[in-house]
């Protein structure tokens, strides 16, 4: 009997000093866990823990999902904060997106590749976020569901020292806020 009570203490531990972002991921494994350690006393557990992930649906999350396919980001020219003709397509679904969603709200970050100073990137990461997001209020969103924010070099998109790699690093990205 004690060896089944360290048994289960022990694989309670174990869990707790585990973490994972899915909680899916998590509540299974440890359901799973523990069924094997203890028994029946578990089995019941596994099925709490599965209709309680079932039941958890984060509305926001869910939004968070849909705009993710609506897409997040426009990349820009070297030097340059206009918007290209693709970029105007992502940003016209961005809008439509926001207009079906009242209570969205976004940061739109304004980024640039690794040339240049620190000074100068932040300044053009700053002109590409305001080009988005006065397209975006353009097409009929409240500007005030928009902020924005300039990262100029300090968070690439993707490493490296190369024209691939400057191009994915020039860029606005909206996040729902």
């Amino acid at each position: 009997m004690i060896k089944r009570i360290f048994t289960l203490v022990a694989a309670v531990a174990l869990l707790a000093a585990c973490e994972t972002a899915s909680t899916t991921d998590s509540s299974a494994t440890g359901s799973t866990t523990s069924a094997a350690t203890s028994g029946t006393a578990t089995a019941t557990s596994s099925t709490a823990a599965t209709t309680t992930s079932e039941e958890a649906v984060d509305p926001a999350e869910m939004m968070k999902k849909e705009f993710t396919k609506v897409g997040t980001t426009v990349l820009f020219d070297f030097d340059s904060s206009q918007l290209s003709d693709y970029a105007r397509r992502v940003l016209d679904r961005q809008a439509a997106f926001l207009k079906a969603e009242p209570a969205a709200r976004i940061i739109l970050g304004g980024h640039a590749d690794e040339r240049g100073t620190r000074e100068y990137n932040l300044a053009l990461g700053e002109r590409r976020a305001s080009a988005a997001r006065d397209y975006l209020v353009a097409k009929g969103v409240n500007a005030a569901r928009i902020r924005i924010i300039s990262y100029g070099k300090e968070r690439p998109a993707t490493v490296g020292s190369n024209e691939a790699a400057w191009r994915l690093n020039r860029r606005a990205e909206s996040v729902l806020n």
